[in-house]
């Protein structure tokens, strides 16, 4: 094996061990999680610059799917290529798969262990901080005029008073309408994102998939054809998909799901750490028939509704790549991207800190770790360990 070979091989390894210690530990949600890749790889690894971090972003936005876990499959492509991208997924929802699914086998027992409970609000609290210090870095990066700061503003505010699945979507085409007025000249170019040569390849094996879903209906294929619709049409994050999921699974190969068993598969995807969307994880293992095996279905629904959106995002990209670097599109991406700070901000005050800031201890510890973690720069995994040791103080 060659030293460039051993180099790049290093570099999936190095994605796969990242991406799975984010995947332990990354809790609340999408924004969140984005929070944590901008401190991870933008901040401390450097992988990629703020700009092409806040495209990619502003991409999950625009085309359907899981939003952090594109953002994170982007990241893997830039480092390491196809190998990279597979790495970044499987290293960050593996752990979240993993629990959903012995969870739908074993019950909810966890849920009632106050250190775990204990735990999961220590990781509430550092996910404020993370997102809070990610909110200040882009407001910096991308609202440097007047006209920048008040889109990011009003952006979070159409999100917060108007919370619908869509209301981001709304956000940033908002952003689009207010680049029409802003002359290309007075804005800066944008640092190119990675080509993607077979863009086009990719678009037409979502489509054709998506197509051929829609005949598959018994079974596991059924089961596929139906999770690989959820993800191939959802806008808005996990928050979306989980009632469509639900809906999916409801009539299963094993007869009527009980509510209540959706319910505390509902619960869970928004507890749990890692990305919302291993709901089916937790849904093709109980839609499993008896003596199918339950890893099988919930490894089959966990791929189907995640690939459309990943194979979207590398697709978007290559259009992205080609259309939005010209200069007529300059005031487009330096919208969007102030889009995308009101969309963080948002995200920030609900559910993020509306969820997790209990009591004045609650707002005190996060006020401390955002000063120590925007001025001391800490490991993100020691101040995870610092956190967890807080929660679990907390429920002693």
């Amino acid at each position: 094996m060659t030293d460039k070979n051993l180099s790049f091989y290093k570099r999936v390894v190095e994605v796969f061990v990242s991406f799975l210690l984010l995947g332990f530990t990354s809790f609340g949600g999408p924004a969140a999680h984005l929070g944590y890749f901008n401190q991870t790889f933008i901040k401390r690894k450097q992988w990629a610059s703020e700009s092409q971090y806040a495209q990619w972003v502003a991409l999950s936005q625009i085309v359907p799917g899981p939003g952090s876990s594109q953002v994170g499959f982007a990241l893997g492509y830039h480092r390491a290529g196809i190998m990279g991208a597979l790495a970044a997924f499987i290293g960050f929802t593996l752990p979240s798969f993993v629990i959903m699914v012995l969870l739908a086998q074993f019950g909810q027992t966890w849920q009632e262990n106050r250190y775990f409970d204990g735990i999961v609000h220590g990781l509430k609290l550092l996910a404020v901080v993370v997102v809070a210090d990610a909110c200040v870095s882009m407001w910096r990066s991308f609202c440097q005029t007047t006209l920048l700061a008040a889109l990011a503003v009003l952006c979070g505010l159409f999100i917060v008073l108007f919370p619908f699945g869509l209301a981001t979507l709304w956000a940033l085409l908002l952003a689009v309408l207010v680049s029409l007025f802003v002359p290309a000249k007075a804005m800066s170019p944008q640092e190119s994102l990675p080509p993607i040569r077979f863009s086009g390849v990719l678009l037409a094996i979502v489509v054709g998939v998506f197509i051929v879903s829609f005949a598959l209906n018994d079974g596991l294929s059924g089961l596929f054809g139906r999770f690989y619709q959820a993800g191939a049409l959802v806008f808005g994050g996990g928050h979306v998909v989980l009632p469509m999921l639900s809906s999916f699974v409801l009539p299963s190969a094993s007869g009527m799901v009980s509510e209540s068993t959706v319910l505390i598969g509902y619960a869970a995807a928004q507890a749990v750490p890692g990305p919302m969307f291993t709901m089916a994880s937790f849904l093709g293992a109980i839609a499993a028939p008896d003596g199918q095996q339950i890893w099988w279905w919930a490894g089959v629904a966990t791929l189907a509704v995640f690939s459309s959106g990943l194979l979207l995002m590398l697709s978007a990209q290559g259009v992205w790549q080609s259309v939005f670097q010209r200069a007529r599109c300059r005031s487009a991406v330096a919208c969007l991207n102030a889009a995308v700070v009101g969309i963080l901000l948002a995200a920030l005050y609900s559910p993020i800190a509306t969820s997790s800031l209990l009591t004045i201890w609650d707002l005190m510890i996060v006020g401390v770790g955002f000063v120590v973690l925007r001025y001391k720069r800490p490991s993100i995994f020691v101040f995870i360990a610092v956190f967890v040791l807080i929660g679990l103080v907390g429920s002693a």
